[in-house]
């Protein structure tokens, strides 16, 4: 079992940057792949980044743009998202997830993912 939780959310100005953060207990952090997803008012979860379980590999939802950078540090048990470039439309939850994995394989579907976060809230507004 893993706890994960967010943190890092908050209002920013459109343009602007934030960096989310998920810490992670349980086994040990290498175990897991990690992915981001974020939902919206009114509309499904959709996914926005994931990391393998050692860092290498990355990938990012097309409408990302190169605007985050999703990174780990496994001494720290904690995964991150830096956004930057911030636009209204990216106002949403925002939910980290994880996965036990002997692979370096990146899972881009949320039906992959067994442990979630509680999410935190980002709200892009002037």
């Amino acid at each position: 079992q893993v706890q994960l939780v967010e943190s890092g959310g908050g209002l920013v100005q459109p343009g602007g940057s934030l960096r989310l953060s998920c810490e992670a207990s349980g086994r040990p952090f290498s175990d897991y792949a990690m992915g981001w997803f974020r939902q919206a008012a009114g509309k499904e979860r959709e996914f926005v980044a994931a990391i393998s379980r050692a860092g290498t590999r990355t990938q990012y939802a097309t409408w990302v743009q190169r605007r985050f950078t999703v990174s780990r540090d496994n001494a720290k048990n904690t995964a991150y998202l830096q956004m930057n470039g911030l636009k209204p439309d990216d106002t949403a939850a925002y939910f980290c997830a994880a996965r036990i994995t002997v692979t370096g394989a990146l899972h881009l579907s949320e039906n992959d993912y067994v442990y979630w976060g509680q999410g935190t809230q980002v709200s892009v507004s002037s």
